[in-house]
């Protein structure tokens, strides 16, 4: 077994990046459709019975989210008499902070209190890779919740979370993972799956606490200063989080292990350039969002901003008094969702895109 290799810095990562993907498209003189095809002929692993326990699990999410919110979360904020739009949107942040603090701390659990190393050498992420070879059933637990998990993130992005600026981007987001996640699983490259889980999820667990505590601070027509000082905590430990789980682990630890050290590995390791592809996706949605951040620390410090509040929210029909419908490529929210569903304070009837 190889040392540990120290983890890189950004130079190394674009140089030997850069040196391994300029290799490998040398060395691809049959690149195209019919490897493609071939490729996944002789490398993927995926049976019907799997995709079809992830499809129901993912209804099975959908009906929890469901049952959860009417029968705890809603219940729970009348009874805390929170402000009607707080009320509305508490349901789906709770719901959120549940999954993602159940599934960050398995993920944890597999790096760090079992015999994985791929948090502290993920270039082993791929020794001993082999076309079909077994899922770890611990891991493949881990695989089969996240999947269908944002399987049903797709359709509450859609039809039952309320509506942001960001919410195509979040679509697209969800869209990638869960192809991610497939992809990964299908190719059997789901020891690096663990890891990109592990790095992204925390920073969910924090964005969903601290909105949480937004919500709460103002319940009972009484302002509570304590979640005020807890939501204030939340975002800057958010802030932190993102940077460096999600932009700096997350690019030295994942992206460099599967653009160099997977063909150090595995010469032809399948599908390396699509598999990569999805991870940069992934990452430029990383700093998009991150520049929300900074704008909302910005507008904190200038004194735009005197409290916290989920700067990827705003009020649709305030919006389109101000700006008119609002046009993200060739999707149009017409005014007042007039054809379909209406949302408004966070709550979604009967929307038809």
């Amino acid at each position: 077994m190889p040392r540990p290799e120290p983890m890189p810095g950004y130079g190394q990562l674009l140089q030997r990046g850069y040196q391994s993907l300029a290799g490998a498209v040398r060395s691809c003189t049959d690149c195209g459709w019919e490897l493609s095809r071939r490729t996944w002929a002789e490398n993927a692993s995926l049976a019907w019975s799997e995709t079809l326990l992830c499809l129901l699990c993912a209804i099975g999410w959908t009906w929890l989210r469901r049952a959860a919110s009417g029968c705890l979360f809603r219940p729970f904020g009348e009874w805390c008499n929170l402000q009607p739009k707080d009320a509305a949107k508490m349901p789906e942040s709770a719901w959120k902070l549940l999954f993602y603090t159940l599934s960050w701390s398995y993920s944890a659990y597999l790096l760090f209190f079992t015999e994985y190393p791929f948090f502290h050498d993920p270039p082993s992420a791929f020794y001993g890779w082999e076309k079909g070879m077994d899922v770890p059933t611990d891991i493949g637990i881990a695989y089969l919740l996240q999947g269908s998990f944002y399987g049903h993130s797709i359709y509450a992005t859609v039809y039952m979370d309320a509506w942001r600026r960001d919410s195509i981007v979040m679509l697209i987001h969800h869209v990638v993972t869960l192809m991610l996640i497939v992809f990964s699983y299908t190719f059997r490259f789901h020891n690096v799956g663990i890891l990109v889980l592990f790095l992204h999820d925390i920073s969910d667990v924090q964005l969903e606490f601290t909105k949480l505590n937004v919500y709460f601070k103002h319940r009972g027509g009484i302002y509570h200063r304590l979640n005020d000082v807890i939501s204030d905590l939340g975002c800057l430990t958010f802030s932190i989080s993102w940077f460096w789980f999600r932009l700096y682990w997350f690019p030295l630890k994942v992206l460099y292990a599967t653009c160099h050290s997977s063909l150090q590995s595995v010469p032809n390791i399948p599908f390396y350039f699509f598999f990569n592809a999805l991870l940069f996706a992934l990452t430029l949605m990383n700093v998009y969002w991150f520049l929300y951040i900074v704008l909302f620390v910005a507008k904190v410090l200038t004194g735009q901003m005197q409290e916290v509040n989920d700067v990827r929210e705003y009020d649709l029909e305030e919006s389109e008094k101000t700006t008119g419908p609002r046009k993200v490529g060739e999707l149009q929210l017409p005014k007042s969702w007039k054809e379909g569903k209406h949302l408004k304070n966070g709550l979604i009837k009967d929307k038809r895109l």
